[in-house]
């Protein structure tokens, strides 16, 4: 076990693009999200049960920034109620980082015109004044 630990801890560090990482993370994710649908519906996949919650309807995909890079995601949709994995947090990075600046601009005391001026240099359509 642990020689075949190191080969595959040596393959990665080997690889530049960190590839076989990304694959392995989003073989990891599948799974976990399959896991918390079916407790979430009551039934795994194509499985018939009379207990069951309510049923999958498609999924919907995600772009994952992982340190490996992007990983992309099939998540599950519900009919009734809604699914979101465990593992990722609503907000992007990009959104926390924002967040981040504005907290800090509004401690720091800036002028609400100021950072609805730095807002809007970010690409938003700017933040209420209020």
């Amino acid at each position: 076990m642990t020689n075949d630990m190191m080969n595959v801890r040596s393959l990665v560090e080997k690889s530049a693009d960190a590839y076989l990482l990304r694959e392995m993370i989003g073989f990891a994710a599948e799974r976990l999200m399959e896991l918390e649908v079916g407790s979430a519906t009551g039934a795994d996949f194509g499985v018939k049960n009379s207990m069951r919650l309510t049923q999958r309807n498609g999924y919907r995909d995600r772009d994952w920034e992982t340190r490996a890079g992007t990983v992309e995601l099939r998540i599950p949709k519900l009919r009734k109620g809604s699914y979101f994995p465990s593992f990722l947090e609503p907000r992007r990075m990009a959104e926390k980082a924002l967040t981040a600046v504005i907290q800090e601009a509004y401690i720091q005391g800036i002028s609400t015109r100021s950072v609805d001026d730095l807002v809007k240099a970010m690409g938003m359509s700017g933040i209420s004044k209020s």
